[in-house]
């Protein structure tokens, strides 16, 4: 078994970054194949909108809210060994989705998938953080950060590609593969033992973190909901009590999960926030724009999944380029100029993302996002590696991970919640205006206001009226998209102002960087760690 000592480069640097990615794939993958095959799954089990948001975020939950617990096991335990776990673990928890019989199941198994990723995903980065060092780990991390999310944005071509023949139950075979592979190479290549803790795990802490974590993003879906309310607000307040027991709990805890002392630097809190907008607002976009297309421009899946290439494209192409930024110009500016791309996509996609619009207008919007997250993606996770002791990578690496899967669900949450409640508001609006109004019974609406998928199937039904139908549902989905890209856009420009106001300059970045390494050196030499 391979023994590696921190801060050194591993004996096949090439093949461990290799194995690294490809587990990183995998996680990355399965956030994204499901939403191709939203409206076919929406069709099969008569989802509401609301179901089909949580679908697409049941994995991001599942991942979410178990990375930092997950991740401070691997610290303790053994991160080889979580990686090895969690990718053998996603191998059913893909065949168990791809046979869902009904929602409840299929939303289980994303959960499932989500926590065997949980496993496996801080890993990576943790190991990257450990093995690697100065401008060798920026590009480590930039490939890591570039490919898997280049990949990610592949899932729904490869699911499109797959829907065309088979059901929608084959896109949760996508992985299967993949996943085998990083479970041999891991096994093969992984180093074990990279200067792991020996601090005992805050098992409370994390058991806290992952109630915290669910209840906030399910407290987010069910908002919007007619006559969830109360679960809303339930699970919401939950979530509130959970984020004080949370703080409490680390401020006193003899070796805490989240450290706060590290978690207080600016470095890394900014980092972790800008993150949580450059990622969230990608997923959120990526699952609208896959409905989009395929609800109101009649793209077939395959067509639907080809459309964010150019996305992976430039990702890949731009993210070297952000390295080099970041050693040049510091990760403030590389941050910025990302963040400066993602607006420049999501205005596209508000205002040109239309009932008539052609691919180039869809294919700009992509451009533009792939530019950002491939620009801003590798400083905010260097900044949040860079800025811990190596000891806390798995902090650094589950926070990392939090940028991409709770940003992503709770984004993704955000700007689905605001195209449900638009979506159902101008369907109704549309229903009280129409002179049949009164022919329509309470059946009816409900399943004309409950999802896209709903009025698909009542046109389905009473194919004389079937052309206002789905007319008045294509404006409706527009009127909820609208509002959800705006809603995207100011959270971007919240974010913008957040890193520009408070995340220190090169030179300064660099002097409390190096501070940071020597507070750190010296608590673990007081400590007697080595």
């Amino acid at each position: 078994m391979a023994i590696a000592s921190p801060g050194d480069q591993p004996a096949r640097p090439r093949l461990v970054l290799l194995s690294l990615i490809i587990v990183a794939a995998v996680a990355n993958l399965n956030l994204a194949v499901a939403n191709v095959a939203l409206p076919d799954i929406g069709k099969a089990f008569d989802a509401s909108q609301t179901q089909l948001n949580l679908i697409a975020v049941g994995y991001s939950v599942g991942l979410a809210a178990s990375v930092l617990y997950l991740g401070a096991l691997g610290d303790r335990y053994g991160r080889k060994t979580m990686l090895v776990l969690g990718m053998a673990l996603s191998v059913p928890a893909s065949l168990i989705a791809a046979f869902a019989p009904n929602f409840e199941v299929l939303f289980a198994a994303r959960l499932f998938g989500g926590i065997s990723a949980g496993l496996a995903f801080p890993t990576t980065l943790a190991l990257i953080t450990a093995l690697w060092s100065g401008a060798a780990r920026t590009k480590a991390i930039a490939l890591w950060s570039a490919i898997g999310g280049g990949i990610s944005a592949l899932g729904p071509l490869a699911s499109g590609a797959l829907l065309q023949w088979f059901e929608w139950g084959s896109v949760f075979f996508i992985t299967l593969p993949l996943a085998l592979i990083a479970l041999g190479l891991s096994v093969v290549f992984v180093p074990s033992h990279v200067n792991e803790s020996t601090d005992p795990v805050d098992h409370f802490g994390g058991m806290v973190s992952v109630v915290l974590v669910a209840a906030l993003v399910l407290g987010i879906n069910f908002a919007p909901v007619d006559g969830m309310g109360a679960t809303a607000l339930g699970l919401l307040a939950i979530a509130l009590a959970a984020g004080a027991v949370f703080f409490w709990r680390q401020l006193r805890a003899p070796a805490p999960l989240f450290d706060l002392r590290v978690a207080r630097r600016r470095i890394f809190w900014v980092a972790a926030v800008a993150g949580i907008v450059v990622f969230g607002t990608l997923m959120g976009t990526m699952y609208i724009g896959q409905q989009f297309m395929q609800n109101v421009l009649g793209y077939s899946t395959l067509a639907a999944g080809s459309a964010g290439l150019p996305a992976a494209a430039v990702m890949v192409l731009v993210a070297p380029q952000s390295a080099k930024l970041v050693e040049s110009h510091g990760a403030r500016f590389t941050l910025l100029l990302g963040y400066v791309a993602i607006v420049a996509g999501l205005l596209v996609a508000l205002l040109l993302w239309k009932e008539d619009a052609q691919y180039w207008k869809i294919a700009l919007g992509y451009i533009f996002l792939g530019i950002g997250v491939g620009l801003a993606g590798t400083p905010a996770s260097r900044s949040l590696t860079g800025s811990v002791p190596v000891s806390r990578a798995g902090m650094a690496s589950g926070t990392a991970d939090l940028q991409r899967d709770l940003g992503g669900a709770i984004v993704q949450s955000v700007l689905g919640a605001l195209l449900t409640a638009g979506y159902t508001a101008s369907f109704a609006a549309a229903i009280a205006s129409s002179p049949q109004s009164d022919q329509v019974s309470s059946e009816v609406e409900s399943a004309l206001e409950k999802s896209f998928a709903g009025a698909a199937d009542i046109a389905e039904r009473y194919p004389q009226y079937a052309e206002p139908i789905m007319s008045a549902a294509r404006s409706a989905f527009l009127d909820g998209d609208t509002k959800a890209y705006a809603a995207a856009i100011l959270i971007v420009l919240v974010g913008s102002a957040l890193v520009f106001f408070a995340f220190p300059k090169r030179d300064e970045e660099r002097a409390l960087l190096a501070h940071y390494h020597e507070t750190d050196n010296a608590a673990e030499q007081s400590s007697g760690v080595r």
